[in-house]
C-alpha cells in the first residue's frame, strides 16, 4: 500500500491529525524519517500537488544528499540535506525541540556534509572495519570510531570525513524517546546502565545511549 492513514502517521511529521484520510507512505525507514513529499509540500510549501513535485523530480530539479531522486516517497532521514536546483537553496532535515521533524536552510557548502550514528561495527578479511552508520550506510574505514560515535559524511566524494567521539563534554542530539529533539552537552556516562547524562543550561536529562547522537 502506498499510503498511511492519518492517524496513523509517526509523531515526528509534523502535519495535523485532521485532514486528508490517507498520506504519502514513505519508501523505507517509516519511524526513522519523512517522505521528501510531505517535506516539499507540506513543511517548505513548495509544490502544492504530488504531480508538481514529480515533474520537478523528472526535470532532475531536486536533490537529496547531493543525488537526483526519482520518487517522490523517498524517506529523507535525519539530518539528511536538500537541494532545490532552480533556486540554488539548501536545507537540512532536523529535529525541533518537541521532537517533530524541521527543515533550516544552510550554505551550499554545507550541503555536501551530513552527521550519522555509527551503530555497529564489522571486521572484515584483512582486518578491515566496516562502519555500519544509523542512515544505513557503510562505510570500510581505518578511523578509529566505534559504536555509537557519529561519523562525519563527505557525501560528494563518499567518504568518512571524521570522527565525533561519544564523550564527556561533546554536544549531543536525541533522536527517539520522549525527550526527541532536545539538545544539550553530555554531562556523564553511564557504561553499565547504557545511559547519558544530558545538560542544557540548568536543565538536565538521563537518556539511553541508543537514543542520542553525537554532534559536535
Amino acid at each position: 500500500m502506498s499510503h498511511l492513514k492519518r492517524q496513523a502517521i509517526p509523531k515526528s511529521w509534523p502535519v495535523p491529525r485532521k485532514g486528508t484520510a490517507y498520506l504519502v507512505k514513505p519508501s523505507f525507514g517509516k519511524t526513522e524519517g519523512i517522505p521528501l513529499l510531505v517535506v516539499i509540500r507540506d513543511m517548505l510549501k513548495i509544490a502544492k500537488t504530488r504531480k508538481e513535485l514529480k515533474t520537478a523530480l523528472n526535470n532532475k530539479l531536486i536533490l537529496v544528499n547531493t543525488k537526483e531522486v526519482k520518487d517522490e516517497k523517498y524517506s529523507m532521514l535525519l539530518f539528511d540535506t536538500l537541494t532545490l536546483v532552480s533556486s540554488k537553496k539548501n536545507y537540512r532535515l532536523t529535529l525541533n525541540s518537541t521532537g517533530k521533524f524541521s527543515i533550516e536552510e544552510i550554505k551550499e557548502n554545507e550541503s555536501t556534509k551530513k552527521v550519522a550514528k555509527v551503530v555497529n561495527k564489522v571486521v572484515l578479511k584483512g582486518k578491515r572495519t566496516q562502519l555500519n552508520l544509523s542512515d544505513g550506510r557503510n562505510f570500510i574505514s581505518d578511523m578509529k570510531c566505534g559504536t555509537n560515535d557519529s561519523v562525519l559524511i563527505d557525501l560528494k566524494n563518499k567518504k568518512v570525513e571524521k570522527c565525533v567521539p561519544l564523550k564527556e563534554k561533546t554536544k549531543v542530539i536525541v533522536f527517539k524517546g520522549k525527550h526527541a529533539g532536545e539538545r544539550g552537552t553530555i554531562e556523564k556516562i553511564d557504561s553499565e546502565k547504557n545511559m547519558v547524562t544530558i545538560s542544557e543550561g540548568e536543565k538536565s536529562i538521563s537518556v539511553l545511549i541508543k537514543q542520542v547522537m553525537a554532534t559536535e
